[in-house]
């Protein structure tokens, strides 16, 4: 039987609906930042053809902070929630089908954020080994090189905290919002519609990891954050609750923004994101890999019991969807 939404959408039309939304997301970002980017010059009178490199440098200046934490989260705002709350609404009725009920628990919690960090772990070999092989090819790896230093200026700048108000709102807008919109739009979304309509979850755990690793546009983090997505995506299958991988991806938020808030008020030279990395060597990999294992095994005995209350409800929907008139029922 072909794949239907609750309001009778087609696999096909579900997708093309997605892209439409994720386009007035695009739209709607660029013009934040644009606006934005204008707030933090303070000026209009810049030739148009440096405009973009200017809205960027006043940006990553310290004083200007607040702007690019407000750019970022708004622009997660308009390009991940805002198409996936959209989708939701337009195609299933209930924001509950993107995995938002009360069936968790602290522990699954708990032993989800060990296994984000342990997946962190396992995936730092992969990004050397990326930027050795790079290394090449010189001019992919300068283009490598130049994205990296743009991700380190824009994580230092908008993580320059060095007081405690500005830590609290740091922990809404660098780390719990931005959880939230990434974990609702990559598995709530686009995992959870494609497991359902290719009913093959591996082929769309993969599908969203890689998408998921393209949107940070990094060249050697990309093996690294498509392992850290791909972890991402069994939580969400093994527990069917998007508020276990949004808590456990806070937690794991949280942690780096305490790191750089430390970071802030003990050095006073221009921080590294790199410098809070954990070198891990080669071998290490086999020993993350068994720990990530046992700790999935401990996690699948953990959200039993809520996976089935959840899929008893989900088996409840599965006649609606079917039922041409559903308002007659």
């Amino acid at each position: 039987m072909e794949y239907r939404s609750v309001k009778g959408h087609t696999g096909g039309t579900q997708l093309g609906i997605l892209i439409g939304l994720i386009s007035v997301g695009f739209i709607l970002t660029g013009i934040t930042q644009i606006f934005l980017g204008y707030k933090a010059m303070g000026t209009t009178s810049i030739p148009f053809s440096q405009i973009g490199d200017a809205m960027t440098k006043a940006l990553m200046k310290p004083e200007n902070s607040f702007y690019l934490q407000l750019s970022q989260i708004l622009g997660t705002f308009f390009l991940l929630f805002l198409p996936a709350f959209g989708f939701i609404f337009i195609c299933h009725r209930k924001i509950s089908w993107a995995g938002f009920n009360k069936h968790f628990s602290l522990a699954q919690i708990g032993v989800a954020f060990l296994i984000i960090m342990c997946a962190t772990f396992f995936a730092s070999p992969f990004a050397d080994l990326t930027r050795s092989a790079l290394s090449h090819f010189p001019d992919m790896n300068n283009k490598a090189i130049s994205l990296e230093k743009m991700y380190n200026d824009a994580v230092a700048a908008m993580s320059g905290l060095s007081t405690w108000p500005e830590f609290f709102i740091g922990i809404l807008m660098v780390a719990f919002f931005p959880a939230l919109f990434e974990e609702l739009f990559f598995r709530g979304v686009i995992q959870n519609f494609l497991v359902k309509w290719t009913k093959r979850p591996v082929i769309a755990i993969v599908i969203t990891s890689i998408v998921f690793s393209l949107i940070h546009f990094s060249f050697y983090l990309f093996i690294s954050r498509f392992i850290l997505g791909y972890a991402l995506g069994l939580l969400f299958h093994k527990s069917k609750n998007i508020w276990v991988n949004t808590f456990a991806h806070f937690m794991n938020n949280f942690l780096a923004l305490v790191q750089l808030f430390y970071l802030n008020k003990t050095k006073h030279t221009k921080i590294d994101v790199n410098d809070m990395d954990v070198p891990m060597p080669l071998w290490s990999v086999a020993i993350t890999l068994a720990i990530l294992v046992g700790l999935f095994i401990l996690f699948e005995k953990l959200s039993v019991k809520n996976r089935e209350l959840i899929e008893a409800k989900e088996a409840l929907e599965i006649p609606r969807s079917n039922n041409p008139f559903p308002n007659y029922e």
